[in-house]
């Protein structure tokens, strides 16, 4: 008897632990019948976006981890402040392209013209998350749904929750354990900056100030070294932007990894994860075998849609996605 009164608060302690951390809320088929041409309605949106300019893929999935990473899947990264103390005016977020806040409260707007206060702005986002993977030759997955819009946006959150580009891979897997992923979800999901793009300044250090004895990181190869600095020479203007696959920038596929091995990682926190033994075998694996790394990119990006998700009165459903009152 006591045995099955100590699994039964064992199952008891689990399952509060993952309403606790927002696991097991959310569900595929949320909108069935309530907006049940939601996903319809939100990929001919982003398709028409991504037909316009290919930066929307990048742009969005970022979107997407920025808002997940500081205070949950929650849409808060979208939220205008007239004092510029929301979320999105962090110094970490202001590199944030505008083609992916556009696409997302575009396709908003198109959701709420035939579900009416429905659809939450993070469930819009998740979504189009997903849209911009298959549509640049990713792999496509069922998001799960029934997240509620955050009540807060405040820029002081966002510091010490994303991952900066000299991070090592203790700093990066600490990081990611704290959202309930695991090192090889935080591999995977690396595996996006095979679209992505960063500006001058986030990578610089590694072209003309790394060390004393070595200006430019003897982990870059030096091909890779002269391609960027020809990119991005000392004193350049830091908006411009520069590709972070040298190879396949426009194809959502596992080249990035290839690029690791290769000495053609954009940023430390990318290199290190081919030079740390402890993450190396991962790298090697997805480089060589791209379903696996499909595979592993599904499973990491819906543990990513649960972060911190608010459901019933923990959050709302915005109209506006920038106005956190509407």
């Amino acid at each position: 008897m006591d045995a099955r009164k100590d699994w039964f608060m064992l199952i008891l302690i689990v399952l509060m632990m993952m309403i606790r951390r927002g696991e097991g809320q959310l569900i595929e088929n949320f909108y069935s019948s309530s907006c049940p041409n939601v996903e319809a309605i939100v990929k001919q949106v982003v398709t028409k976006k991504f037909t316009e300019t290919f930066p929307t893929v990048p742009a969005t999935l970022r979107l997407f981890f920025h808002d997940c990473f500081v205070t949950g899947c929650d849409a808060s990264i979208l939220i205008s402040s007239p004092n510029g103390d929301a979320e999105k005016d962090a110094p970490d977020n202001l590199s944030l392209a505008g083609d992916g806040f556009d696409t997302v409260i575009k396709a908003k707007q198109a959701v709420e013209q035939q579900c009416p206060n429905v659809v939450s702005c993070a469930d819009i986002l998740a979504i189009a998350a997903r849209d911009v993977v298959v549509l640049a030759g990713g792999p496509s997955f069922n998001v799960e749904l029934g997240r509620r819009d955050g009540l807060i946006s405040k820029s002081s959150l966002v510091t010490g929750n994303l991952p900066e580009p000299n991070f090592n891979l203790a700093q990066l897997n600490t990081l990611f354990a704290k959202n309930n992923l695991t090192q090889i979800d935080m591999i995977a999901l690396s595996g996006a900056h095979t679209v992505g793009f960063s500006h001058c300044n986030r990578f610089a250090n590694r072209l003309y100030s790394f060390s004393p004895s070595s200006p430019v990181d003897p982990s870059l190869d030096p091909n890779y070294a002269k391609q960027l600095m020809e990119a991005c020479p000392q004193n350049v203007d830091p908006t411009i932007a520069v590709d972070m696959d040298p190879t396949t920038a426009r194809t959502f596929d596992n080249m990035y990894y290839q690029n690791l091995i290769d000495g053609k990682g954009m940023f430390t926190s990318d290199e290190v994860l081919f030079t740390d033994s402890k993450s190396k075998s991962t790298v090697i694996e997805f480089a060589n075998n791209p379903e696996d790394f499909k595979a592993a990119f599904t499973v990491a990006m819906r543990k990513l849609g649960r972060v911190g998700i608010k459901i019933g009165n923990q959050g709302r459903i915005r109209i506006d996605c920038t106005d956190i009152n509407s």
